[in-house]
């Protein structure tokens, strides 16, 4: 993640400050999201941005931001763990509210943002419009992530295919 504003807004840092230095929350940076981040840059740029969605829609921005952080708390390679009960849209936000709920007391609506964040992918809808924020935020991050790795792929395919070309002349 380049943008480091989120560092400098001291009313953003002053609800999530702490839980940004919670080892568990530290761990995400161990995975990668998306191909093109960790997890721990992919959770923050969607709490970000959702709080700052939030605060000029006047919603809880606190909620917002907290659960933004904390809505992919989970350790596994989702491409290559399987469950036996559901898939990992379904699995993945209740394992992360879980692990979210041995670090911090979180509020009911907290709660709902972090376990109907994969809406669209699973049939529950968020009850409060702070979750269709972050679940609309989430969607987008994750979509610029991987379109970033996707550009990137097709461009070397391409370069490489120029070279070919060349040399075959």
């Amino acid at each position: 993640m380049t943008n480091v504003k989120w560092k400098q807004d001291l009313e953003y840092m002053s609800y999530v400050g702490n839980l940004l230095q919670e080892p568990a929350v530290q761990k995400l940076s161990e995975y990668e999201q998306h191909h093109a981040t960790t997890r721990l840059d992919h959770c923050i740029d969607v709490s970000y941005t959702s709080y700052r969605i939030a605060k000029k829609l006047h919603l809880n921005a606190r909620a917002t931001a907290r659960a933004g952080l904390l809505h992919d708390l989970f350790y596994y390679d989702w491409r290559t763990t399987k469950f036996d009960r559901g898939t990992h849209a379904w699995i993945h936000p209740r394992i992360a509210l879980k692990n979210a709920e041995k670090i911090t007391d979180l509020s009911p609506l907290e709660k709902d943002i972090i376990i109907k964040h994969m809406w669209g992918a699973t049939i529950c809808p968020p009850k409060y419009p702070e979750g269709f924020v972050v679940t609309a935020v989430d969607k987008y991050s994750a979509t610029s992530e991987y379109s970033g790795h996707l550009a990137e792929k097709i461009e070397a395919n391409v370069k490489q295919r120029l070279s070919f070309a060349k040399v075959s002349k």
